[in-house]
């Protein structure tokens, strides 16, 4: 696979930034190394690649912690309760710092805590993003030990400022970059001489070899800064959690903030901004008066639904809802006349026994307007079908409750 490892500088990202990277095209050996600027770093394969930010050990601090039990490692409070058990030892605030959790942590047990500079990180991580190259994952460059891990001492830097770094340095086997002095030295795992099947293995970049080599009274491995980087790869780290967790929703909900923010500021964009704002205003017009011609229409539906009651019954001079005092005038005028409506007691009885079996006797029957209730004994599923399709066709509705079928009047009179 593919990978290309970016060491990001120290420094915030700006347009003059170049960055160190180190490309590796199966993951095991380094096939080039150099540094670019940001236009010009090669791209990992697409399909099988990715890109990994590689922070450096000098922006790092590392803690180490005990988890309370029932905290879940998902629940969002994490981070608060990290910054609780974190506060008094922290010189920044808490809230301009970006904490990482030890891979496969478990409540209860001591874990390690990586602390970082959060502006800054996340500075280069959405740098990389515009330029298209989203990290995948962002290592360390060198992690706390366990006891089962082997020790590697590394000495790096320039000639004017050597560095050494202690990955399992004191009683906690913290990580540890100190100035390479006696007193540094005296702070190995194992200052022992060479024949020391103990002794701790010792790397040292080309640059400062001779150096290391002149402090330490022995021989050192050569070992350049692309081949630490990648070892880093397989210390199992991932830095980008919480608000950085790297995950291809995140990436792309940054990605579509970063192209509407250049969009809305871009100079070359300003007449396609006037365009759409042109085609929102005019569609923002042609809806209020589509809304004003529909109110107008429904007015002018309801001035004839007025006109028609009016008309029909001279006596109504206040109409308040049309529908429902049309309904009782006809009430009455079928009252006075003797006429049957829908939903009198004749015409349900006459529509239940045109629908229901001849052999379907009821017990008892219950009317009210527009409703009649027949108490007697159950109807077969294509029975009860066949009513239901008989009396909707006259504007009536079945329904069963328990051995009564309730016949309804749906239609309006």
């Amino acid at each position: 696979m593919s990978t290309l490892i970016l060491h990001l500088p120290l420094a915030p990202p700006g347009p003059a930034t170049e960055y160190r990277y180190t490309l590796s095209s199966d993951g095991h050996s380094v096939s080039s190394h150099a540094s670019a600027a940001l236009a010009l770093l090669p791209r990992p394969k697409r399909a099988t690649g990715e890109t990994v930010a590689l922070v450096p050990a000098q922006a790092l601090s590392w803690q180490r912690v005990v988890l309370p039990q029932g905290v879940g490692l998902a629940t969002p409070r994490l981070r608060a309760i990290l910054e609780g058990l974190l506060e008094e030892r922290l010189l920044d605030e808490p809230a301009h710092l970006h904490f990482a959790l030890a891979p496969e942590t478990r409540v209860g047990t001591a874990v390690w805590v990586a602390i970082c500079d959060r502006a800054w990180l996340r500075a280069h991580l959405q740098t990389l993003e515009n330029a298209g190259l989203p990290a995948a994952r962002v290592v360390p460059e060198c992690a706390p030990g366990t006891d089962a891990t082997p020790t590697a001492v590394q000495v790096l830097g320039t000639p004017e400022d050597v560095r050494l770094l202690l990955p399992r340095c004191g009683p906690d086997h913290s990580v540890l970059l100190l100035p390479l002095c006696a007193s540094a030295l005296a702070l190995m795992p194992h200052p022992a001489p060479t024949d020391n099947p103990s002794a701790p293995v010792i790397y040292a970049e080309p640059a400062v070899a001779a150096l290391a080599e002149q402090a330490l009274g022995q021989p050192v491995q050569l070992q350049t800064a692309s081949a630490r980087a990648l070892n880093a790869l397989g210390n199992g780290w991932n830095l980008a959690q919480f608000d950085l967790a790297s995950t291809g929703r995140t990436r792309l909900l940054r990605k579509a903030a970063a192209v509407l923010g250049a969009w809305s500021g871009a100079p070359q964009w300003r007449a396609a901004r006037w365009a759409l704002g042109l085609l929102a205003a005019v569609h923002l017009v042609g809806l209020n008066a589509w809304a004003w011609q529909e109110r107008q229409t429904l007015a002018a539906k309801q001035a004839q639904v007025r006109a028609v009651l009016t008309q029909t019954f001279p006596r109504v001079q206040v109409v308040v809802d049309a529908p429902v005092q049309m309904e009782r005038e006809l009430a009455l005028l079928r009252q006075a006349t003797g006429s049957l409506s829908s939903r009198d007691l004749e015409p349900l009885l006459a529509h239940s026994a045109n629908a229901l079996p001849p052999h379907w006797q009821a017990r008892s029957i219950d009317y009210s307007p527009g409703q009649l209730r027949l108490q007697g004994g159950a109807l077969s599923p294509a029975e009860q079908a066949q009513a239901m399709q008989t009396l909707r066709a006259s504007g009536h509705r079945l329904d069963t409750e328990g051995d009564t079928l309730v016949v309804r009047t749906v239609n309006t009179p």
